[in-house]
């Protein structure tokens, strides 16, 4: 764009991911969420194929964000946002329908919201008069335009042998984009039975053929880690009163299984979670359970030498109970009685959901 606002040569129409996300101060990841989840992203693809925002989906992803940041759930946001963009518009020639935002409301239909079946308006929300708006996407001569952004990031979801060998070659970006594509579009159990687990297989393979690939478990680790802890919050309308408590065993650093079953409970079930940890003392275990008064205690234990299960039956006796639950297959024989032992992602969310009725 030369100082006239012109578009120059080369230089392709809209914006990309990176400089919007700059723009409204939005990480890239949590954009292509709203994408992926809500059909909210970029409605047009440049000459060179990749996609782009134009000035609508700009206008839709400010509201989106306004209403954010004034306390409405994403979900209701998100809604609200998709059933403007369909509204009649008045004075519209043959009074059709207002332009849809990419995918439209057919390829990501939101469901109503928990315990909301009347489909209400949302409440109002004032505007930040500081907040500047959005201008319109380069090709406007004489309008401002958004700084250069990087290169697309990856949204196809992957196999698992495209993952594994993107964790091999140690490009965390490809991993991180990855992951985070996959919990968008299929959530957390998905991606963590078809993706994260073939991939921590390949790896354990590679140890222990070679002896080497521990730098490749380490960033593959970290990245899932990362994904995973930012679903870790609490839910808007949590279904229960008291939060469920999950920790590693003393000793234990694998600590990406209680991760997962968090973020799959924060996201899927919309229960509010309390994350200790890896290597969690059990006296520090035992004082948060006294100051939290947990629904459910989760303790996980992956290898035999730290599944001792004494510890477990000197955790306080609450008021109300704590559903104290062992998780993992590292837990070695003497168990209490009342501590039920799963070893499975899906038995674990079914003994929580149990406990919390």
């Amino acid at each position: 764009m030369d100082e006239q606002g012109q578009m120059t040569a080369g230089e392709e129409p809209g914006y990309g991911i990176g400089a919007v996300a700059r723009r409204l101060g939005v990480p890239a990841p949590t954009l292509r969420t709203w994408n992926l989840r809500y059909g909210i992203g970029p409605s047009r693809r440049s000459p060179g194929g990749h996609r782009r925002y134009d000035t609508g989906d700009l206008r839709r992803l400010e509201e989106m964000n306004r209403l954010i940041r004034a306390g409405v759930p994403a979900a209701d946001a998100a809604r609200e946002v998709l059933r403007a963009a369909v509204a009649p518009v008045e004075g519209r020639a043959g009074g059709g329908p207002a332009s849809v935002p990419p995918g439209g409301t057919d390829r990501h239909p939101l469901p109503p919201a928990p315990g909301d079946r009347s489909r209400k308006t949302l409440p109002s929300v004032p505007r930040d008069p500081g907040r500047e708006t959005l201008p319109p996407a380069s090709g406007h001569p004489g309008r401002e335009t958004l700084p250069p952004a990087p290169p697309e990031a990856r949204t196809e979801i992957p196999t698992a042998a495209m993952l594994a060998r993107a964790a091999v070659a140690l490009d965390s970006q490809a991993v991180a984009d990855w992951i985070g594509a996959a919990l968008g579009r299929h959530g957390v159990m998905w991606t963590w039975e078809n993706l994260v687990r073939p991939v921590f297989g390949t790896i354990c393979r590679r140890q222990a053929e070679t002896g080497a690939s521990v730098e490749v478990e380490h960033l593959f680790s970290d990245r899932v880690l990362a994904a995973l802890a930012r679903l870790v919050e609490r839910p808007a309308r949590p279904v229960n009163e008291r939060p469920v408590l999950l920790a590693c065993a003393e000793d234990e650093q694998h600590s990406l299984p209680i991760y997962a079953l968090a973020a799959a409970l924060t996201v899927d079930h919309h229960v509010e979670t309390r994350v200790l940890g890896a290597r969690t003392p059990y006296p520090a275990l035992a004082d948060a359970m006294r100051r939290l008064g947990p629904a459910v205690v989760f303790v996980w234990s992956q290898i035999p030498t730290t599944g001792d299960p004494a510890p477990l039956a000197s955790l306080p006796l609450l008021r109300p109970a704590s559903r104290v639950i062992a998780g993992g297959g590292g837990w070695r024989e003497g168990l209490p009685q009342s501590v039920p032992h799963v070893t499975s992602f899906r038995e674990a969310l079914t003994r929580i959901s149990a406990a919390l009725r």
